[in-house]
């Protein structure tokens, strides 16, 4: 894997929101992300900047314009024995359980009903799913970490596609289940992909996504901290270092791609998630806030297709 202070971009403008449509001219600068992680002093850094951007319309955020790295292995290209830690390739009672529940709570599962693990990784959430009865497929677009899915795994090389979503073929109405996971916010046209995954599954069916959410109030309070100390750098998204996230969704998001791709909002809900750098007695005070605002980490949403 390429270091991040050496690797090669293009750098692509948008000239409207991926996810509502709305045009570019109406969305709100935010300010600047370096390609690093910015500590409390990211004016005194030398490095790449690109522009931070919150759709008027849908609250999605992004960058503008949007750095695509010269090969995509030089994200994703990790070893998967070096990414994850050795006790993560064991299976244990609570691997996609709270995944599993939400599932059997909007649909009933009928053993044989198709599923797509869209960033199956190494292979885990595959393994539950098909232990719970479904036939399971999926995709995974790093080398490394499909190899290990088969080989740790023992997924079935002929359901596990070398691919990205942008670049795969299923059938239409082929599948009842489609998960995302935590991929959508590293696709370069999360709207897009959506739309594929949805001519994919079947009416009635379920696709499940979780992101970061574009209302996290810890992000916000960095943002002002560093309008205080006089730069123009705010501290959502990493689309140029690990982990590598492109976007920042608000439910909205959601809610205005559903008006032209035949879908509505299942089930959602916000997670708070840990806290960073804020000293100890601040963090229960935080993590109410967020919890009585919706303004944590990380949504959770399950969008189902209309019949």
């Amino acid at each position: 894997m390429v270091s991040e202070n050496q690797m090669k971009y293009q750098f692509a403008f948008a000239t409207k929101c991926d996810m509502c449509g709305d045009d570019v001219r109406n969305h709100k600068i935010l300010g600047q992300r370096l390609n690093q992680s910015q500590g409390f002093k990211p004016k005194n850094k030398i490095g790449i900047t690109t522009t931070i951007v919150k759709c008027s319309n849908c609250k999605l955020i992004y960058s503008n314009p949007q750095p695509i790295p010269n090969s995509i292995e030089d994200h994703y290209g990790v070893p998967a024995d070096s990414y994850w830690k050795p006790h993560y390739f064991h299976i244990d009672e609570e691997t996609f359980s709270k995944e599993i529940k939400e599932i059997k709570q909007l649909m009933p599962i009928q053993k044989g009903m198709k599923a797509l693990d869209i960033g199956a990784g190494i292979g885990k959430t595959m393994t539950v799913l098909q232990m719970e009865g479904f036939d399971v497929y999926g995709l995974e677009p790093s080398e490394h970490f499909r190899k290990k899915a088969i080989e740790k795994m023992k997924i079935n090389p002929e359901r596990l596609k070398l691919s990205m979503v942008e670049d795969a073929e299923y059938e239409n109405n082929f599948f009842d289940y489609i998960t995302f996971g935590a991929v959508l916010e590293h696709l370069y046209s999360p709207g897009g992909a959506l739309e594929k995954a949805m001519k994919w599954l079947k009416p009635n069916g379920l696709v499940h996504l979780e992101v970061p959410s574009s209302r996290y109030l810890v992000a916000k309070i960095i943002n002002f901290y560093y309008k205080l100390i006089g730069t123009s750098f705010v501290t959502n998204l990493s689309p140029m270092h690990n982990p590598y996230h492109l976007f920042e969704f608000d439910l909205k998001s959601f809610e205005e791609h559903a008006k032209k791709h035949n879908y509505e909002i299942a089930y959602r809900k916000y997670y708070v998630c840990s806290i960073p750098f804020f000293p100890g007695f601040l963090k229960p005070v935080l993590n109410w806030i967020m919890e009585k605002t919706n303004s944590g980490l990380q949504i959770t949403v399950y969008l189902r297709k209309k019949g």
